[in-house]
Order: C-alpha cells, then sequence, then structure tokens
C-alpha cells in the first residue's frame, strides 16, 4: 500500500502558487454550501508517520477554509477522565454536527496501532479493535456522514531525515520530543502494523488516502484536491426524497409472536411484604455499591417499558438505595435540535457512568427501534439495522467493565386504561398524562409486536432483558431492585 506513495512526488512553486487560490476559493464555496443547507456532517482523519506534516496539513486546512465552522481535535493520550468510560466515548463525544468539518488529529486508529507495536497486544486484539473502528465508521456514514482519511506517509530513510531537519532548526525543534525518536526505533514495525491496519479498515463508505509527506506542496494539493472532490460529489448529488418508515409490522418469530401476552400480569406483592422486600434490597443494592471492586465497574440500567406502567416509581426506589453522588437519573425525551444533528446514538454516549458511578437511563436508545419505527421518524433500513448497531455499542459498555441491565415494565392494555383515566381525575398526577399517550396506545399492536422484536434481537449474552410484570406496582419495584442486585453480584 505504501510503495507507490514513496515515490517521489514533487510540485513547483509556480504551479503550486497559481492553483492554491482556485482551491482555496472552491474549498470555501464548498463549506459554504454545507453550511447553508447543514445536510450531512463532515469527519476527517489525520494519520500518518512522524515528520510526514500531518500537523502542517491540518493548520493548512484551517487556514484554507472559515476554522470558525472547523472543529479540530487534537487527540493525545486519554484523559483520566476518558479513561474512566469506554475508548470511543472521547471521538463520539466529538462527532461534528451537520453542516460542520470534524477533524480528528490523531484518532481511534492511534492507540490500537500503539499498543499493537509498543506494548505487544496480540494480533487478534488488534484485529478485534479493527472490527470495532469498521463498524463505528460504517455506522457514521449509515447515518449521513462523510468520512475522510489521510495517511500521510515517508520512507524510513525520509522520516529521519525530515526529524533530524527539523530538530536542528530552532524555529522548528519544538516539534520533535523524545516520544518521536522512541516511536521511530520501531518504524518497522510500524509500517507492518500500520499497513494491515489500513489495508483492514480502506472500506467503501470510509476510504483511505495515502499521501506522500516528502513534499509540502504536493501534499498539501492532494489534501485539498480530496477533500473539495468529495464535498461537491455529495454536495451536488440529486436531492432524493428521504423513504419513510414502514408502519406495518413484520412478521415476528415463533418464539417472540406472544412473548408480552404470555408474561403472568397477575403477579402482586402484598403491601407488608413489599415493605420487607423493598428495604432489603434496597440495602442489598447499597452495600453493593460501596463494594471495592465497584471501583473497576460501572452500573448502566435501561428502563424502557409502556406509558404509565411505572418506570418513575421503579428509578425512584432504586436511587433512594444509593449515594448521590455516585449516581445519576438521565431523562431521555424526543431528540432536540442538537441532537438530530448527530448519529442517533451520540447523546447515550455522552452520559455514560464513570467506574464506580451508576447511571440510571429513563428511555433510550432503543427508542430508533421502538417509537422510530412505529411512528416512521426514520427509515426501514434505519430501524432494522440499529439491531447490530445497538448490540455492538452494548458489547463495548460491556468490555469496559460497565454492568447493563435493561428492563421492559410491562402492563396490559386494560391496567394501562386505568391509570390513564386516574391520572386525568388526580389533580397532582395530570401532568402526566398527555395527547401522545393516548396517541400511543392507539398503536398498542405495533408497538407491541416492535417490544417483541427488539427483545427477540437485542437480548444476548452481555445485556440480556429482564421483562418485568408491572401490573402490580409493588411486584415490579422489587424485581427491578432484586435484578439488578443480581446482575451487579454477577459481574463483580
Amino acid at each position: 500500500m505504501f510503495e507507490s506513495a514513496e515515490l517521489r512526488h514533487v510540485v513547483d512553486k509556480a504551479s503550486y502558487d497559481a492553483e492554491v487560490p482556485k482551491l482555496r476559493e472552491a474549498l470555501l464555496d464548498a463549506q459554504l454550501d454545507l453550511l447553508e443547507r447543514a445536510s450531512f456532517p463532515v469527519v476527517i482523519v489525520v494519520g500518518g508517520v512522524d515528520g510526514a506534516g500531518k500537523g502542517e496539513t491540518v493548520n493548512l486546512l484551517n487556514e484554507w477554509m472559515d476554522p470558525r465552522h472547523i472543529q479540530t481535535h487534537g487527540m493525545g493520550e486519554p484523559t483520566d477522565e476518558e479513561g474512566q468510560r469506554p475508548p470511543m466515548w472521547r471521538f463520539w463525544r466529538l462527532l461534528p454536527p451537520k453542516g460542520k468539518i470534524g477533524i480528528f488529529f490523531g484518532s481511534w486508529y492511534t492507540q490500537p496501532i500503539v499498543d499493537r507495536v509498543v506494548k505487544g497486544t496480540p494480533a487478534a486484539e488488534l484485529d478485534r479493535r479493527i472490527g470495532d473502528i469498521v463498524r463505528f465508521e460504517q455506522m457514521l456514514a449509515d447515518e449521513g456522514a462523510l468520512v475522510l482519511k489521510f495517511w500521510l506517509y515517508l520512507s524510513k530513510k525520509a522520516q529521519k531525515k525530515r526529524l533530524e531537519t527539523l530538530e536542528k532548526d530552532a524555529r522548528t525543534s519544538w516539534r520533535v520530543t523524545k516520544a518521536d525518536w522512541e516511536r521511530f526505533k520501531f518504524v518497522d514495525r510500524f509500517r507492518a502494523v500500520c499497513e494491515h491496519t489500513l489495508r483492514q479498515t480502506s472500506r467503501a463508505e470510509a476510504p483511505w488516502m495515502v499521501v506522500s509527506g516528502g513534499d509540502a506542496r504536493y501534499r498539501s494539493l492532494t489534501v485539498g484536491r480530496t477533500l473539495l472532490a468529495a464535498l461537491r460529489e455529495r454536495l451536488d448529488r440529486p436531492a432524493t426524497k428521504a423513504s419513510q418508515a414502514t408502519v406495518t409490522p413484520t412478521p415476528a418469530s415463533v418464539d417472540t409472536l406472544d412473548l408480552l401476552r404470555t408474561l403472568d400480569s397477575s403477579l402482586k406483592l402484598p403491601k407488608k411484604s413489599y415493605e420487607r422486600e423493598l428495604e432489603k434490597w434496597q440495602g442489598r443494592l447499597n452495600r453493593l455499591a460501596r463494594r471495592k471492586k465497584m471501583r473497576d465497574h460501572a452500573v448502566l440500567a435501561i428502563f424502557e417499558g409502556n406509558d404509565a406502567a411505572g418506570k418513575g416509581g421503579a428509578i425512584r426506589r432504586v436511587t433512594a438505595a444509593l449515594d448521590a453522588r455516585f449516581c445519576q437519573v438521565i431523562p431521555f425525551a424526543a431528540p432536540t435540535e442538537e441532537e438530530r444533528a448527530r448519529p442517533y446514538l451520540w447523546r447515550f454516549w455522552r452520559y455514560l457512568p464513570m467506574r464506580g458511578h451508576v447511571t440510571l437511563y429513563d428511555r433510550s436508545w432503543y427508542g430508533r427501534v421502538l417509537v422510530e419505527r412505529v411512528e416512521g421518524f426514520c427509515s426501514e433500513a434505519d430501524w432494522r439495522r440499529a439491531y447490530s448497531e445497538i448490540n455492538d455499542f452494548e458489547a463495548q459498555l460491556r468490555e469496559h467493565g460497565i454492568v447493563v441491565v435493561k428492563f421492559w415494565l410491562a402492563i396490559t392494555k386494560e391496567e394501562q386504561l386505568r391509570r390513564f383515566k386516574e391520572r386525568e381525575q388526580t389533580p397532582f398526577k395530570r401532568f402526566k398524562i398527555t395527547d401522545e399517550d393516548w396517541r400511543n396506545r392507539e398503536k398498542w399492536e405495533l408497538y407491541e409486536q416492535a417490544v417483541c422484536d427488539m427483545v427477540e434481537r437485542t437480548s444476548t449474552e452481555v445485556a440480556r432483558w429482564t421483562l418485568v410484570e408491572a401490573n402490580d406496582k409493588y411486584y415490579a419495584r422489587v424485581k427491578v431492585l432484586r435484578t439488578l442486585c443480581e446482575s451487579i453480584e454477577a459481574a463483580l
């Protein structure tokens, strides 16, 4: 892959000076069109060998275009806060919104490559992380992002000469550090690992452009031309009408056709038994949260369910058992304009718990395969691919030590109607009932089918669903607490 990049590519000064003004003007025009339409984001990855001009390239793009609408991120070693969360957390939270350009100088490729070369992680571990990267970039592309990746390359001889030249010049010596020379000792291993990584991750939706860094003018024009061509190709595509999600339920598998209907809705817990069990499991949860082993773990509890199924009451019984300093409840409603401008998982990545903490999500990413599916807020292709995206996401959480516990609180259609009427008639509960609740009720069967499909396709070994019979609130709350405790105990 790198052999072609090693060829001596040179652009003379006169040609460079003649082309740059036109190129800059065209890039600015394309950037303005991107900003005005705000129909997709641009994600640019700049990687390569030390001394090949990565920093100069990033600076040049900011100079040639309007830097107010470019978000540049120099990603070094993870900070303490970043290290407390899954590796991809710090990249997800920095993704640009539609209409903007995000440049990652140092990216999700850096750590897997460095770990393989310097720390000697197994080749299988590198390939596993490469698989995570491929799926991440595929999702960005599926969500509409334009992903461009530039790898700036120098031969071993040219790299050494470049580092020595920079180091000797007082004006540029600051660019060369001891770490650069330490990495240079591994240059042959770096080349082999990088070539393997680039071959595995250069896909149609996110291809690599390998650029020779020997001549600054050639490098600059190549990157600028490539960026312009990609922007114009996407911006000049004929507008297509977004496909609408079908509201016709797809056939369910035999195993889950009656999954919710076969739950025993008659399960109850007398009040005295409830008070005794509540105290027991809240105490147990409190002790688990304070265990020393929890410093290496975090807990993420997902609460989904029918409207009026008692999610809020169950959440309050959980938080009552925990230290408020290490517990957080995040309620999710319809996405805001800021959230709609990014991939749907973005807003959920932002609030992942640090180690030693417990976070409860009131609604979650499952909205993509429930509300968005049934109401037609996304295309059928979008919600169908979401099952695998969600499973990948939850697997990453579990690999980092986050205990993922998922609850679906289920009530019968008759019990929901009773609770709706009770809310309308009780002054301090009226705020809980809205016109949207009644509209959702009219699509009960569609939601029921969507839930069955969701449970079947996303109840995995790393994050199983717990179906909670919630017609009796006492029974439901105790089952939630007991399941949460047992899940944490199994992880610890």
